[in-house]
């Protein structure tokens, strides 16, 4: 798809990779409806006031608690749900009759890395991202034989304050020692190859080492893949 002269909706658009997309698409002259909030009736308001809708981007997302899944309370375990593939639902659900009547569509989804590879103290924002993923996928082979096209993206770290806007306090020296070993992706890079993966159709792709090196060692032996993030995160689980 080329993005001049497009219409998307991008979520989570506040900041961090949302942020940098909005930029990037007006900078190749789309129209971006740029929310960070839902409601009942945001397709019809965007449809009203942009006049159509080319393009769905799922960007909103937060992180749960950095805390092991027996400790978790089960209001902070919907809320991560809710967000992580509940919005992402409600939204396609909301533009995609609209997107299936456009000359072309695409959606794009923001998985993680946490949805193929185990990290501990984010178990269930794993699941939320695993289940974004295979949504992902069936909506794709659901979609064949459309003009709508599906972008699958799977981002490692990022360095944003993801944690901050979920509301996760992190202990100060955890995030000095423990967090600053882990290599990051600028959001504006994430963003950049998130676009050209619309303009080439491309159907996944992995952001950051971290993510194309942890997708191949899950596939070569899943065992040493969770032993190898464990070792990362567990100074920074054990502080918490």
């Amino acid at each position: 798809m080329e993005i001049d002269g497009k219409v998307f909706v991008v979520t989570g658009a506040g900041g961090g990779v949302g942020r940098e997309l909005t930029l990037a698409l007006l900078d190749q002259g789309a129209r971006v409806a740029a929310v960070d909030f839902r409601e009942e009736s945001l397709p019809q308001l965007i449809i009203n006031r942009m006049g159509r809708v080319d393009g769905l981007i799922n960007n909103a997302g937060i992180i749960q608690p950095f805390i092991k899944v027996n400790l978790l309370t089960i209001d902070d375990a919907i809320h991560v749900m809710s967000v992580n593939f509940s919005g992402s639902l409600y939204m396609m659900k909301a533009f995609l009759p609209h997107l299936l009547d456009r000359p072309e569509g695409h959606i794009v989804n923001i998985s993680s890395m946490g949805a193929y590879a185990p990290v501990p103290g984010q178990s269930l924002y794993g699941a939320s991202k695993a289940a974004l993923a295979q949504l992902t996928d069936g909506l794709r082979s659901e979609l064949r034989g459309t003009k709508v096209r599906v972008t699958l993206v799977f981002p490692g770290a990022m360095s944003t304050d993801i944690a901050k806007n979920s509301g996760v306090v992190m202990a100060a020296s955890s995030t000095s020692t423990a967090a600053s070993k882990i290599p990051t992706t600028n959001p504006s890079v994430a963003a950049q190859m998130t676009i050209e993966a619309i303009q080439r159709e491309r159907e996944r792709i992995f952001i950051g080492s971290d993510a194309r090196l942890m997708h191949l060692l899950v596939r070569i032996s899943p065992r040493l893949a969770a032993r190898v993030i464990y070792r990362k995160m567990q100074a920074l689980l054990d502080q918490q």
